[in-house]
């Protein structure tokens, strides 16, 4: 039987770069008191020899765990994956998250959560005590949850929460909602339409709130009335065509749309079928979130770019730096969006009214 190839240790690091364990442990674990000379050439060891750094052994080590949790809304995640509808946040928030973890040794878990949940607490506490994490990332509606928040402040859990400002724990990151919207508008005011509608995003979600204080201030730098064309949304399809629908009814009916997630822009793009109005000629319409959907629709919608990725990148390079005793910024992290024009906005056509 031929046996098991012999496992590459840190011993045998050690022994090969001429240093001590110390001095090899300390490299691996991007510790900052090691000479740039001495982390070459004990990364050159490791190169050489394909040695991986084990998890187990780096938690026995020391007082760090090499694990972040990722917290999301559990009851929002699973009827998505459910209906078959696509988790882009997700799975954006893991291509940034994850890749970045792997550079410095660490691995990512998701958890997910009920922020409703009569049981948070007891959920929350079982994964901590079950994963013993470095730090937890909180994505909305959990990053400005106090009991939440809080819970892990009292277990002394470094915490990176996107999408939310509020006072309290941890590092805050926003993908710079208000301008966003703010971009959005001054698109559409830029192609001549002046009855500009926001279908608004669930009020559970501080970003839901920028989204519509960005609007508002481009609609009245241009002079213009505003809250007639605010409509209520929650994300979701259903609440989409129903705003949507009722923007469209208004006696001084809407010319274009930003729909504060992209299935609320889909069911606008169905309610303007169903009225028989052309996008973008009878009306223009523009999406957050930019998921693949919207790029092959009919027409391809113009659509702010949310950059989850990078967002996630950044709050585990935060919370990996909290782990190893650096102090990173306190001040809330702006990871801009970007607006993508496409075929779904154009310039507004001046109809005459039927006599």
């Amino acid at each position: 039987m031929a046996r098991r190839p012999q496992a590459i240790t840190i011993k045998h690091v050690a022994a090969d770069a001429g240093v001590s364990l110390q001095t090899v442990s300390r490299v691996i674990n991007k510790e900052t008191n090691v000479r740039p000379e001495m982390q070459e050439r004990v990364q050159a060891s490791i190169d050489k020899l394909g040695y991986v750094p084990s998890i187990a052994a780096q938690r026995m080590s020391g007082s760090r765990s090499y694990l972040i949790v990722a917290l999301n809304d559990r009851e929002r995640t699973v009827a998505d994956w459910r209906e078959r509808q696509g988790t882009d946040w997700v799975d954006q928030m893991l291509l940034g998250g994850m890749l970045t973890c792997a550079e410095h040794g660490y691995r990512m878990i998701v958890e997910l959560v009920d922020t409703h949940s009569d049981h948070i607490e007891r959920e929350l506490m079982a994964a901590i005590a079950a994963l013993q994490p470095d730090g937890v990332l909180l994505t909305p509606p959990h990053s400005h949850n106090a009991k939440i928040i809080d819970l892990l402040e009292a277990h002394k859990i470094i915490i990176a929460r996107i999408g939310s400002l509020r006072e309290g724990s941890g590092f805050r990151l926003t993908m710079d909602d208000e301008r966003a919207a703010r971009l959005a508008t001054e698109h559409l005011l830029e192609l001549g339409h002046r009855r500009i509608g926001l279908i608004a995003g669930s009020p559970e979600y501080e970003l839901s709130h920028w989204r519509v204080d960005g609007w508002r201030a481009a609609m009245t730098a241009a002079g213009l009335a505003a809250e007639d064309l605010l409509a209520p949304g929650d994300f979701s399809f259903e609440s989409g065509w129903t705003a949507a629908g009722h923007l469209l009814d208004l006696a001084d009916p809407a010319t274009a749309i930003i729909a504060s997630s992209d299935r609320m822009a889909l069911a606008t793009l169905d309610q303007a079928r169903k009225r028989g109005l052309e996008v973008p000629d009878d009306l223009s319409v523009i999406s957050f979130d930019d998921t693949p959907i919207v790029r092959f629709t009919q027409p391809p919608l113009t659509a702010i770019d949310q950059p989850i990725a990078n967002a996630a990148a950044q709050a585990v390079e935060l919370i990996i730096a909290g782990a190893a005793g650096r102090n990173p910024t306190t001040e809330p992290v702006i990871v801009p969006a970007a607006l993508i024009p496409r075929k779904s906005t154009a310039t507004r056509k001046v109809r005459d009214k039927p006599s």
